[in-house]
């Protein structure tokens, strides 16, 4: 799945499958400007969700129209090995962890 505007799918990493889908698209905020777009990771079978927010799209800072969401299954599996990396433990419970990524997901 190269260059899609899908916002739901699903990637196996190490064994285990993972469903991602669209949590929020990037918005302006009223007291902290412009929010990048934020998807939301959990495990199949398992109980917490982690959510990933990425930096806003330099085309919005500048004050240029939205584009079109450019997800893809590398960017998806580099924001699960990130988020996995900084202490998501998805069989845990509890509310949802948030992560903060690059625009490339690491």
């Amino acid at each position: 799945m190269s260059k899609s505007q899908c916002t739901v799918g699903a990637v196996d990493i190490d064994g285990a499958t993972y469903d991602w889908h669209l949590h929020r698209e990037p918005h302006q905020s009223d007291d902290e400007g412009w929010k990048g777009m934020t998807i939301s990771l959990i495990q199949r079978d398992a109980k917490r969700e982690a959510w990933v927010e990425f930096p806003p799209p330099k085309r919005l800072l500048r004050g240029l129209p939205r584009g079109r969401l450019q997800l893809d299954d590398a960017t998806i599996s580099r924001s699960i090995r990130a988020a996995l990396a900084a202490g998501w433990e998805p069989m845990s419970r509890g509310k949802p962890v948030l992560f903060a990524v690059d625009a490339d997901g690491n």
